[in-house]
């Protein structure tokens, strides 16, 4: 989910040195907000003000409400730079802000710290504008009233114990504190941030058969909280299944090569058909120069694959993919989901030793869960 969020996203700054991005969806929101709030709630709370004004309002505090989205996650990101857990960027997005942790907490008090930590926030900001329209104009009473409630709202809804929400995560913490297994504690906490989503998109409908407000949206959060909880789900079963295990365990040691002078039309007809791999490394007097996959392959015309050759269409060696025998097996799924990639070399006292895929990493999560 959050490699979908990055993808459709745009960055718009830095803050404590973590990238904050907005996702085109934040736009639609961003939109509906502005025209909610200055056509019903300020000319309703501030009648006496001018039409621009009820506009400019509506934008400032579409603006504000986004603001403390960042707040509250940016919140949760200082906390787990505490503990020493990388974030790799914040992303405002139709549903609120993600911050993508690159890593888990190392225990069941940081998994707290982190989690209660995006609420409190939004609890402060609340008690902040609160106190900000007790003592404004009634333009500015009327915004600053807004701002408060909506900052109440976020923190009470983000502590609804639905996985991967923050109180699903404050729920995480109490499981795994009390069983000792972080895999446990996420599996049970996912499965009830399903529930609790299904809970939203059934309550939505019948929402929207009695004419209440609010279904349509109800069944949206409670299909994006289900997705969410499902995809934590599959993940938590996916990391017990490598953990432990070294990308040494995986990889192919006897590594098929190409030479940098082969044809595409003899690597097709004699490796990619022969072994059925999805790519092959290009060796040149024993130095490794790079990859050349079926993309490659399927971007040349084929009229020209007797005199095209593989060292005019490898994906050069840069470094970003390398990992060491060492290494475990989610971190080099990790760097093939980041990178787009289908398989990782691995380096060894400066030389190629192995090569690992993600079809050889399912075969291996398949056969060990029989």
């Amino acid at each position: 989910m959050n490699g979908t969020l990055s993808q459709g996203s745009w960055r718009i700054g830095t803050i404590m040195g973590i990238p904050i991005r907005v996702h085109f969806s934040w736009f639609i929101i961003f939109g509906l907000i502005t025209w909610s709030l200055s056509t019903f709630y300020f000319p309703q709370a501030a009648p006496d003000l001018p039409a621009a004004s009820y506009w400019v309002k509506g934008v400032l505090a579409a603006l504000l409400l986004f603001a403390s989205v960042g707040f509250h996650e940016l919140a949760h990101s200082f906390v787990a730079k505490k503990y020493k857990i990388p974030i790799e960027s914040i992303t405002l997005f139709i549903f609120g802000g993600v911050a993508q942790m690159k890593g888990e907490p190392p225990h069941p008090k940081a998994e707290f710290r982190i989690a209660i930590a995006g609420p409190l926030s939004s609890f402060f900001l609340s008690a902040l504008f609160f106190f900000l329209s007790m003592n404004g104009a009634d333009g500015s009473k009327a915004l600053f009233s807004y701002l408060a409630r909506i900052n109440f709202i976020i923190a009470v809804f983000n502590l609804i114990p639905g996985f991967p929400m923050d109180g699903g995560r404050v729920l995480r913490s109490a499981i795994w504190k009390k069983k000792k297994d972080f895999f446990y504690a996420t599996r049970k906490a996912s499965s009830i941030g399903q529930k609790i989503a299904l809970f939203f998109i059934f309550f939505g409908l019948f929402s929207i058969f009695t004419r209440m407000p609010g279904g349509l949206w109800l069944m949206f959060i409670g299909w994006f909280l289900y997705a969410a909880a499902q995809s934590s789900y599959q993940q938590s079963t996916l990391q017990e299944s490598l953990s432990g295990i070294r990308v040494r365990d995986i990889m192919v040691k006897d590594i098929v090569t190409l030479s940098s002078s082969i044809t595409v039309d003899e690597a097709v007809n004699g490796y990619f058909l022969r072994y059925g791999y999805g790519g092959f490394p290009v060796v040149d007097d024993g130095k490794f120069l790079g990859l050349v996959t079926l993309k490659e392959v399927k971007d040349v015309p084929k009229a020209d694959w007797g005199t095209v050759k593989a060292i005019d269409i490898l994906v050069p060696h840069d470094g970003r993919g390398d990992v060491s025998p060492e290494d475990d097996v989610m971190r080099a799924l990790e760097i093939m989901i980041r990178e787009d990639k289908g398989r990782l070399v691995t380096i060894e006292n400066g030389r190629l030793s192995g090569l690992i895929t993600r079809n050889g990493i399912a075969r291996y999560v398949q056969l060990k869960g029989k």
